[in-house]
């Protein structure tokens, strides 16, 4: 499809600011959006980046109906801009409108919203290797009505900035026994905005006694490891690579998933399971848990330094040749171009995507 593009006439940018990864979490001039009414998508368009009006009985503003994706659009060695597995981003964007009730977005408008407003913006891609454009396609519920139903009006709308990495060191992390992020049954696979408003309050408190994060164990017990904070966790256990199985509590990752890609490829072990609080406490003290990490669009790969359970610090030794930061390296080479890609993860902006 052919998006109209209306350009800003007062743009912000800073060509040099950008590429020398001087700012950051700063919104782009543009933004895209489309209007979702009686049964069909119309009116996508790019236009200024700027406040959207919405009225107070907007049905998401109450009920929270909102999904959103985590993306990212890279600036290669050979200056193409490619955005990130966009076929696997747009598959969990819809698995998790079928979860919140929503009406899915077809994949034709999806792809062309990212990769049109990439290109409108590619001006705002940093060069690496840790800096990107980070792109937030998002959609909420803009019906106007009283009452709790699903709505059936919609914005959907693709907006970003240029990103560093969340974490710039080893974190200090703990493992949450009291709190839970997601129950069996509820939204904990699905990427929407309430699962992460419930766990800011359990993270603030963990911050106030200094960690980073929080690791979060399943809600039944609090016995097993699960997430921790934006990121999928892993471990080397036994020099094999260990992560928790998916469930319905857990994101899907799509980062996750290509670091398992990757990780196996390379001829590593990787394992999904069940891994118990005791099982990481005991294995870092003998030895057999040398790294931890979290992987996650915003995080990428970020080692964990010490994780604390039961108010007992467990030390990791974080070594430049860890395991992860291979796998980060392989990772990177692939999306800044510096290999070829063998999985056909990158897509270059201006050229055409199709669905897989």
């Amino acid at each position: 499809m052919s998006i109209p593009v209306d350009r800003t006439s007062t743009p912000r940018l800073d060509v040099e600011a950008v590429r020398h990864s001087r700012l950051t979490n700063t919104p782009s001039d543009h933004m895209f959006i489309a209007e979702f009414a009686h049964g069909e998508w119309r009116k996508a368009r790019i236009q200024p980046y700027r406040p959207i009006p919405i009225a107070p009985f907007a049905l998401g503003l109450h009920y929270a109906q909102i999904v959103f994706e985590g993306m990212k659009a890279y600036r290669r060695v050979d200056e193409r801009i490619a955005v990130f597995r966009t076929d696997r981003h747009h598959e969990r964007f819809n698995k998790s409108l079928v979860r919140m009730c929503m009406p899915e977005v077809p994949y034709d408008l999806f792809a062309d919203a990212v990769h049109t407003f990439v290109d409108v913006e590619r001006d705002w891609v940093p060069n690496g290797p840790d800096s990107t454009l980070y792109l937030r396609p998002f959609m909420f519920a803009s019906e106007e009505r009283m009452g709790v139903k699903p709505a059936d009006e919609y914005l959907f709308l693709v907006i970003g900035g240029p990103f560093r990495p969340l974490y710039q060191k080893p974190l200090r992390v703990k493992v949450e026994r009291t709190y839970s992020r997601a129950a069996p049954g509820g939204t904990g696979s699905a990427k929407c905005g309430g699962n992460y408003a419930a766990a800011m309050y359990p993270t603030k408190l963990a911050n106030q006694e200094g960690f980073d994060q929080v690791i979060w164990t399943d809600a039944i017990n609090h016995d097993h490891v699960e997430e921790s904070g934006t990121m999928n966790l892993a471990f080397i256990i036994n020099g094999a690579l260990v992560t928790p199985a998916l469930t319905d509590t857990i994101l899907d990752g799509v980062t996750r998933d290509s670091v398992l890609t990757i990780a196996r490829d390379s001829g590593l072990t990787v394992e999904e399971r069940a891994i118990s609080v005791d099982e990481l406490a005991a294995g870092i003290a003998n030895g057999t848990v040398t790294e931890a990490f979290g992987i996650g669009t915003a995080a990428s790969v970020a080692p964990i330094g010490s994780i604390t359970v039961d108010g007992v610090e467990h030390v990791l030794d974080v070594q430049p040749e860890a395991i992860m930061f291979d796998i980060k390296r392989r990772l990177n080479d692939i999306r800044f171009g510096h290999v070829d890609d063998p999985y056909g993860w990158m897509n270059i902006v201006g050229e055409s995507v199709a669905a897989v």
